[in-house]
């Protein structure tokens, strides 16, 4: 790719503009959004200009939303040229970038569209947001039921190249409801005398409009389609979603979760678009919020001070302790919030979750335990620190204390988004900072109250 960038900026460099064109028909839309992401700003926008008409639309669906920006924003001096490119784009892929622009902004490109894009688009964009009815497109093909093989395969070769894809066909009645869908093979490999009722079983999966974009990810997995039609309540087609589209939200759905796990609100745009001051106010909530809740950590120990004024050591261990607890209700909380979301997991299910996670808790404790009593033994043994005739019971200290506090980890990190989906939140705002903190707190007066037991008498 870099070879292809240094020969494209000394072809612009040189302003040899007919060779510069002949070069781009060479390659795939793809790999052209490729070099015009790798491109600075105002050379990516010289290459774009240069695009012929079909290739320009095709490679402008495959750019980031940002490189989209910095395009249309180039090319607004172009009235004639950006016209062209909003309305040879496919409306899916229009809405989508419209409803991520200001509104202002939208508005001012969508009163450059040819009247029936325009009608297109307002419709799509009247869908509420992040609703099944803002990813469909309006082009499919669809037929009557009493249509033969031969009339439906004439009306696919007549209507068809506008279609956004040709693998499943929709059978409609009069009234453009929904009957069902037929595959393309089914049609090819039919007689041409045969109607299209008699090769129909009225079994469909169809979106409703108003749906929620993550049913249409969902959907989409069970079943395995590249496409689906959606509908609205009455069972009128309204369009198709295609796979494309569905995993473009999939992708955003996730990035949301990451962000949100890593104790932050989830960004507008991306990290470079995102001005300075919008990412520290993004970040900054959740920081102050743990900040606060790590003070209560403090205010354990300095319940547990006398303690630790005669037995110093213990505080030796307070790293080890905490960072176990932490550690290990992040993964729990990982693993949880993950099969919430691909609905492996449900409400009804917090019960055997909480039975596996004791039980991986108290493994998963127990071996941490006995690596700790070892530490202290080999160090004990070593000469390394010297812990005293009591170090016996200080290790049966850090060990059991290990197990109640990895056990209390796994039980936070599993259970919290179980009750946070209760609520009606977000599982995945149970960030792994959140629990780390939870049990930061926890296990400090777990750890200070196991050997306040077991050495009292002795070096307490």
């Amino acid at each position: 790719m870099e070879e292809f960038k240094l020969h494209f900026l000394e072809l612009i460099k040189l302003k040899d503009w007919k060779t510069l064109k002949q070069e781009l028909n060479k390659f795939e839309p793809l790999q052209i959004a490729e070099i015009i992401e790798n491109l600075e700003k105002n050379d990516g926008i010289v290459l774009f200009r240069l695009l012929p008409r079909e290739l320009a639309k095709e490679a402008f669906q495959h750019l980031s939303h940002e490189e989209q920006e910095d395009i249309i924003e180039g090319l607004i001096a172009n009235t004639d040229q950006i016209t062209n490119l909003l309305n040879d784009l496919d409306p899916d892929d229009r809405t989508a970038f419209f409803e991520e622009l200001p509104g202002e902004i939208s508005w001012r490109l969508v009163q450059m569209l040819s009247l029936k894009e325009c009608a297109i688009t307002t419709r799509l964009l009247g869908y509420p947001e992040e609703s099944i009815g803002r990813l469909m497109t309006p082009e499919y093909v669809a037929i009557k039921p009493h249509y033969t093989v031969q009339q439906a395969l004439d009306h696919i070769r007549r209507f068809g190249k506008d279609s956004e894809t040709l693998n499943v066909i929709y059978i409609i009645d009069d009234h453009r409801r929904l009957i069902d869908d037929i595959r393309i093979k089914e049609l090819i490999l039919a007689q041409p005398t045969e109607t299209v009722e008699n090769l129909t079983d009225n079994r469909f999966i169809a979106l409703n409009a108003y749906d929620d974009q993550e049913v249409a990810i969902q959907i989409f997995q069970d079943y395995d389609r590249v496409a689906l039609p959606v509908t609205d309540t009455n069972g009128t087609l309204l369009g198709i979603v295609t796979i494309d589209d569905v995993m473009d939200v999939a992708e955003k759905e996730n990035t949301e979760d990451f962000q949100k796990f890593g104790g932050t609100q989830e960004l507008d745009l991306s990290y470079t678009k995102t001005s300075l001051f919008e990412l520290v106010k993004k970040r900054a909530r959740w920081l102050v919020f743990l900040f606060f809740s790590e003070m209560l950590t403090t205010s354990a120990m300095s319940y547990f001070n006398v303690e630790i004024s005669k037995a110093v050591v213990l505080a030796l261990f307070v790293p080890l302790i905490i960072s176990s607890g932490g550690n290990s209700g992040s993964q729990a909380a990982s693993l949880i919030i993950r099969s919430l979301a691909l609905e492996e997991l449900g409400l009804k299910n917090w019960w055997y979750v909480m039975k596996k996670e004791i039980l991986s808790g108290l493994l998963l404790g127990s071996l941490l335990g006995l690596i700790g009593f070892s530490r202290v033994f080999l160090w004990q043994e070593i000469g390394i620190y010297n812990y005293g005739k009591y170090w016996v019971w200080i290790g049966l200290s850090v060990a059991i204390s290990l197990i109640f506090v990895v056990l209390w980890g796994t039980l936070s990190g599993s259970m919290i988004p179980f009750i946070l989906k209760r609520c009606g939140f977000d599982p995945a705002t149970a960030s792994a900072p959140f629990v780390a903190t939870l049990v930061d707190v926890t296990g400090l007066i777990i750890y200070f109250s196991v050997a306040v037991i077991l050495l009292t008498g002795k070096l307490l």
